[in-house]
């Protein structure tokens, strides 16, 4: 989902047989394609350019989005979920420019499953920098490290305590993670955090139930319970909620029809450079952070994506970066803590149940349609000096559509008759400011892959959930990665159902997760 990070590696020539046998792809670490057999979309960059350039969601004079462009069934915290699960699964490093059109040539340096080791690495034994120490012997143990946010003061001038809630970092404010770019913005580097919090938070109830497990064996078993639990979420929770209650459950029962793989799964193309980038959507142009930071009148500013993005060791542009000029000599220096008005409330991000009170107000996601925050239309590190040309690739659908286009894609038209679904009418496509420019190019007819899933969520379900053709590849291929990990729960425990305390037994959500950590709103 992110973007802003560049992903891809080096490409190794591979044999169009190769391609043809997509199916039978043993080597987990490749991307490849569902639909091999199927022509690549054709279109020129230019007038690809011009369609996300109408692929701009409007703002008001008060820099705002239409709030009716909010999706009613999804709160924010879902799009960040999204983001944090495509650094589990993917990982692509290649420029932009080098990337071709053959992806069972491009190397996934992420294992195509939800084991979580964008959080764990490969445990404590092989990144100990993750982890905590014993106070008394200095021995690595298996909770991980949680980083502190420095006191600050809201509007008012209160001061609010130094927290328990941030990343933790180095002496430079470098995010001691996995995966640095789950700190490349405020919002997914919390839920990164928070789920940091919810491993430690296992392992605690674990010493005090079972305490005959000890070390290792502790850490092995709170890690099983956290990634079955996550995969849980991820399949019941998420996608769901992107797609239609039961429709995992039917694919599990009557079996995958379009992503199959002989023993080990490969990321397919068309769902990761197409499909999941349906997050890019359902990003707000800002957000109602805590209550130091929202649109009310007591707060200090909103939270806007600008700033959301500030506030991250990643960005390099946390205020405050230079040191005093008497004491550095004007060089950059350690980088501050977060400030502890910037730690999130989650109550504004997931649906917690929380009675109405003054200033509070729950973010939902934008609809899944194809119109876009101007925020995400010039991504961080485009500069002045840029030439034309090459700031094209800081507009994010701009990037989607040639990255599409560079690794052949098929047109959406073509991937529904694969699967058996009846196509959108080209005069469906056509509609709105968006589809007449979609129109003047000939895509109504033959549609750029991700440009069409988004069409088709908004033509079916008013941009609330995803159409067929879309929900069919993002269930099947979430379906398949957890199927296709011999350490999931599917493999494991096929009739497995989450034990921890959640609000509906035998289920488990995001909202249970953010109760059972307990750390909802440490702001106050």
């Amino acid at each position: 989902m992110s973007e802003v990070a560049m992903h891809g590696h080096g490409v190794r020539g591979m044999s169009r047989a190769a391609l043809q046998a997509l199916a039978g792809n043993a080597d987990p670490g490749k991307f490849g394609r569902m639909f091999p057999t199927l022509p690549a979309h054709e279109a020129d960059e230019d007038d690809l350019f011009q369609l996300a350039e109408a692929m701009k969601d409007a703002v008001g004079p008060d820099g705002r989005t239409d709030p009716a462009g909010d999706n009613p069934n999804v709160p924010a915290g879902y799009t960040y979920l999204g983001q944090f699960v495509d650094h589990d699964i993917t990982l692509d490093t290649t420029p932009l420019e080098q990337q071709k059109a053959d992806p069972l040539a491009t190397t996934n340096f992420r294992t195509p499953a939800l084991d979580l080791d964008s959080l764990y690495g490969d445990g404590p034994g092989i990144h100990p920098y993750l982890y905590d120490r014993a106070p008394d012997t200095h021995r690595v143990i298996g909770r991980f490290l949680i980083g502190k946010a420095s006191a600050s003061k809201d509007k008012a001038g209160k001061e609010i305590r130094a927290l328990d809630n941030d990343l933790p970092r180095n002496q430079v404010g470098h995010a001691l993670i996995f995966d640095e770019r789950n700190d490349e913005n405020l919002l997914v580097a919390q839920f990164h955090l928070l789920m940091l919090k919810f491993h430690n938070k296992v392992v605690e109830d674990l010493e005090n139930t079972r305490p005959a497990l000890k070390d290792m064996a502790l850490f092995h078993e709170a890690r099983r319970i956290v990634t079955w639990h996550y995969q849980w979420i991820v399949l019941l929770d998420f996608v769901e909620r992107l797609t239609e209650p039961g429709l995992v459950r039917r694919i599990k029962h009557e079996g995958r029809r379009f992503y199959r793989f002989k023993s080990r799964p490969y990321m397919p193309a068309e769902f990761a450079a197409a499909v999941y980038r349906l997050g890019h959507s359902m990003v707000r142009q800002s957000y109602s952070h805590n209550r130091v930071f929202n649109p009310g009148p007591d707060a200090i500013t909103d939270g806007t994506l600008g700033l959301l993005f500030n506030f991250t060791g990643k960005s390099g542009q946390i205020v405050g970066q230079l040191k005093d000029a008497a004491n550095t000599g004007g060089g950059p220096g350690p980088l501050p803590d977060l400030p502890s008005n910037w730690v999130i409330d989650w109550r504004r991000f997931f649906d917690l149940g929380t009675p109405p009170e003054a200033n509070f107000t729950l973010n939902h996601a934008r609809r899944l349609d194809p119109f876009i925050v101007p925020a995400l239309h010039t991504l961080p590190g485009l500069r002045p000096e840029t030439d034309k040309t090459a700031a094209r690739d800081f507009v994010l659908p701009f990037r989607n559509l040639k990255r599409g286009l560079q690794l052949g894609l098929p047109s959406g038209q073509d991937a529904c008759r694969a699967m058996g679904i009846v196509p959108m009418k080209p005069s469906e496509i056509a509609t709105g400011s968006d589809g007449e420019v979609a129109a003047r190019h000939g895509f109504h007819k033959k549609t750029p892959l991700w440009y069409y899933v988004l069409k088709e969520a908004q033509h079916h379900h008013k941009g609330e959930r995803l159409g067929p053709m879309g929900s069919t590849i993002l269930a099947e291929t979430f379906l398949g990665l957890v199927h296709g990990d011999p350490d999931s729960f599917l493999w494991q425990r096929s009739n497995w159902t989450p034990d921890l305390t959640s609000q509906t037994p035998g289920h488990f959500t995001m909202a249970d997760l953010i109760r059972y950590v307990k750390d909802i709103n440490p702001i106050g």
